[in-house]
């Protein structure tokens, strides 16, 4: 149990207590919730955002009411989970210098064979982003992306070296990355089933 103090009196900020068929569940003291808020996340389990007039008490009989909910969306999300083992079970040990070179040397090898060009490359370790492309075509790419199967890497350094020539998303975009990768949406959506490795 976490604990602060305010004006000499102890209050709890947090507390996990068990929740019948559904295991632990985080109880959080929130200044900015009116109303109880439970939430399920992949990799994270069930958190509940207090607000102030309840107890942690009050707050476990009522998430007992939502096991129901609370259990569907956990096997949603361990499912979830398991398609994305991949990612996490290896992003602690990945060889940065290595995963480096490789990509620095893929990207230059694509930005050669489709006559791209850019400013300057940096690699890494980003958790919302696979690779990006700035203003001044500066290519970001994260260095998990040496962990993604080659034409999945390919195709992420083909969407943003093709951002040099194109800064959006529009229909022109997709038409010209279909004729660089294929299926580029198809592409795009089997790249989405990894993103929780970048969390």
């Amino acid at each position: 149990m976490a604990i602060k103090y305010v004006k000499g009196i102890r209050v709890a900020k947090s507390t996990t207590k068990e929740v019948y068929e559904v295991g632990p569940v985080l109880f959080e003291r929130s200044k900015r919730a009116k109303n109880l808020n439970i939430s399920v996340e992949p990799l994270k389990g069930v958190r509940v955002a207090v607000p102030r007039s309840l107890s942690f008490e009050e707050a476990r009989k009522i998430v007992q009411s939502k096991v129901g909910w609370i259990k569907k969306h956990l096997a949603r999300m361990k499912e979830m989970e398991e398609k994305h083992t991949f990612i996490r079970r290896n992003s602690v040990d990945i060889d940065r210098a290595k995963a480096t070179r490789r990509l620095i040397s893929r990207l230059n090898e694509l930005a050669d064979g489709h006559d791209f060009t850019y400013h300057r490359v940096f690699i890494r370790n980003q958790k919302t982003l696979w690779g990006s492309c700035s203003t001044r075509n500066n290519i970001n790419l994260n260095v998990k992306l040496a962990q993604l199967p080659d034409k999945l890497i390919d195709y992420v350094i083909l969407h943003e070296l093709l951002h040099t020539r194109i800064k959006n998303h529009r229909k022109d975009f997709w038409r010209r990355l279909d004729r660089l990768v294929g299926n580029a949406k198809d592409m795009d959506s089997r790249l989405n089933k990894y993103q929780l490795g970048l969390l």
